[in-house]
């Protein structure tokens, strides 16, 4: 089979295709067809090297992806044939990973799906959704008839979460830092879009019940502004870089609110919310933020995936 392995960090010109065998399944783990995966900030971290102590090379990268089960271990749920997402579990981190043709995946690790869209479409959506969906469900427990603020809702994270938001009823505030992106944020469900200019507390002053930080711990207490008392704030991206904070102490956490965090696995992710939100693309409810679809090589979205890592959800397609 064809895939994507490094044997030492790289820059993204020196990925490129090497054969390697096909895997064979095993106890726990099946054999996937890869028909398209995302490209996510991990592997980038992965490549140049910087990734924890769960990395090791040689390794073929890819934390997700989407295909087809094209052989099973004796004990797997599943069956030959079987449409699957795939994501974390060790993926491209532990063990290889879903930059290849195909996949010895864990089972832990895969969602059962059932669709007709395209794998270019359905590959963007595993982590993506897994984030998104883990953010608002076990980080914030967010209930139908609540408000939520969405910080970093230009993100593809934060779009997927105005939309899923909305989904479960809830009215949905987003910010962005851009105004061409207003119009964008309201047509994915968001009630309100905010121009974030640090201190959103002004314009909220009614407050909101739960928020959702993606920006980072530069913002973090300033969304804590914005949230009623009682209410939640979930951390769970860092997309303008801050990712701790200085000498910390519980009681900067304001008094009688909540701070939560998620980073979760394919198990957050029911498969019958995947499927809920398959069917809403399919029938045009819901529309899937992808910035661009690549074909065999991962190379020319890596290095995008580089330049804009806060806006990019790329898909590359195998098939």
């Amino acid at each position: 089979m064809q895939a994507i392995q490094i044997s030492e960090p790289v820059p993204a010109s020196a990925l490129k295709s090497v054969t390697l065998p096909t895997p064979q399944p095993v106890a726990g783990h099946d054999v996937v067809q890869v028909k398209a995966f995302g490209v996510n900030e991990s592997e980038v971290t992965s490549r140049k090297g910087e990734s924890d102590g769960d990395f090791h090379y040689p390794r073929v990268l890819g934390i997700e992806g989407v295909g087809v089960i094209s052989a099973t271990a004796p004990d797997s749920p599943y069956q030959v044939g079987q449409q699957v997402a795939m994501m974390m579990g060790g993926l491209g981190r532990a063990i290889d990973g879903t930059y290849a043709e195909y996949c010895l995946v864990p089972h832990t690790a895969m969602i059962p799906l059932k669709t007709n869209l395209d794998w270019s479409l359905v590959g963007a959506l595993p982590e993506m959704l897994q984030t998104a969906y883990g953010s608002l469900h076990v980080g914030l427990n967010l209930q139908a008839g609540e408000s939520v603020l969405v910080r970093g809702g230009s993100s593809t994270v934060g779009l997927m979460s105005i939309a899923l938001g909305k989904m479960l009823g809830a009215t949905v505030f987003a910010t962005t830092r851009k105004p061409a992106k207003v119009a964008k944020l309201k047509a994915l469900g968001a009630a309100r879009v905010l121009i974030d200019d640090g201190k959103l507390a002004a314009q909220l002053p009614a407050g909101v019940d739960k928020a959702l930080e993606l920006v980072g711990t530069t913002t973090l207490f300033d969304t804590f502004a914005t949230v009623r008392a009682g209410g939640r704030v979930c951390f769970t991206g860092g997309l303008a870089g801050g990712w701790e904070i200085d000498h910390f102490s519980p009681f900067m956490i304001p008094s009688g609110k909540t701070l939560t965090s998620y980073a979760g696995e394919a198990r957050d992710l029911p498969a019958e919310l995947f499927d809920r939100v398959l069917k809403a693309v399919a029938a045009h409810e819901l529309e899937v933020p992808v910035a661009k679809v690549y074909h065999a090589s991962s190379r020319s979205a890596k290095r995008r995936r580089t330049s804009s890592p806060a806006t990019l959800s790329a898909s590359t397609w195998w098939c």
